[in-house]
């Protein structure tokens, strides 16, 4: 019997849309539904453009938990970020609702809905290898993990300094590959229906690119200039989100517009990449693709009532 309903997938195939039709359609049959995110970058308060974050008066009555929790100068982590949000689809439970876990950071799914747990952390260890981060830059660690564990460098890719960090962090304390953290057939958390929004590459990439010309049209450089002052350049996480460090870097002058733009839209399109790659591994996920006319019925088909 599912319990909770994840939506997954690359940036820019739907997700939040689905999410409220899902929710508005359970709600037609009788079932209340509420949104649990699970986009690292939609935790921080202010960073709304470069996320595709919706307002709460779009959330069309649907209440959503876990957005805006985070100040940009907080660092997140996906242990922190764990016991969070399976505290809060344990509420909805209780509250006779159904929980739809909706984002794609793969890591931050896979810490909800699978059987997940974190190694501790080395202070010591952590401070050697983020000193090595500042001297040397990710690449170098990244060819560092390459080594010892190439499914999460491949994962990772060579630019996520803080994650590269921490992968490293996890394999020299445990003496196994951070990839073991999510075995061939994960076990589940709770029950869980996992619904995967799909594109084809060339139509995704299109889709993309104009994303990503539209975060600037929308005045991503006067949000990211707002919330200098709040310490986003300070923040360890924040100021590495794609399209905000590109902001910044053109707030500098170390970058031009139309340079900020096309680094922005690659390292988006990598990402995609690496979300699909991530999703795939998922057992039992039902595939839907992003444009089906009839999506909303074809989500609920796979995680029916009956089965509620």
């Amino acid at each position: 019997m599912t319990e909770i309903i994840a939506i997954v997938g690359p940036t820019g195939t739907g997700k939040t849309d689905l999410s409220l039709t899902l929710a508005e359609r359970l709600r037609d049959q009788g079932r209340s539904a509420e949104v649990v995110n699970a986009d690292a970058m939609q935790l921080y308060r202010g960073m709304d453009i470069g996320t595709a974050k919706i307002s709460p008066s779009e959330w069309r009555g649907v209440p959503h938990h876990l957005f805006d929790v985070l100040d940009v100068t907080d660092e997140a982590t996906v242990a922190r970020y764990q016991p969070q949000a399976r505290d809060a689809i344990e509420d909805i439970l209780d509250r006779g609702a159904v929980p739809i876990l909706v984002g794609g950071s793969g890591l931050y799914v896979s810490s909800v809905i699978f059987d997940f747990r974190f190694p501790g952390t080395d202070p010591v260890l952590r401070e050697q290898l983020e000193a090595d981060l500042v001297t040397h830059g990710p690449g170098i660690l990244y060819q560092r993990l390459l080594q010892v564990d190439p499914a999460a460098a491949a994962n990772i890719g060579s630019s996520n300094g803080r994650r590269l960090v921490r992968a490293l962090e996890v394999v020299a304390l445990t003496g196994e590959p951070v990839s073991a953290s999510l075995p061939d057939e994960p076990v589940p958390w709770r029950p869980v229906t996992v619904l995967g929004l799909n594109a084809p590459r060339e139509e995704l990439t299109a889709r993309l690119d104009a994303r990503v010309e539209r975060m600037w049209e929308r005045g991503l450089l006067d949000e990211v200039e707002s919330l200098i002052p709040r310490g986003l350049e300070r923040g360890v996480t924040a100021s590495r989100a794609i399209g905000y460090a590109q902001a910044l870097a053109e707030l500098r002058g170390e970058l031009t517009r139309a340079d900020a733009i096309a680094q922005t839209q690659q390292l988006t399109r990598r990402y995609a990449r690496r979300q699909v790659s991530w999703f795939k591994r998922y057992p039992g996920i039902h595939w839907l693709a992003y444009d089906d006319p009839a999506l909303g019925t074809t989500a609920l088909g796979a995680a029916p009532l009956d089965r509620l």
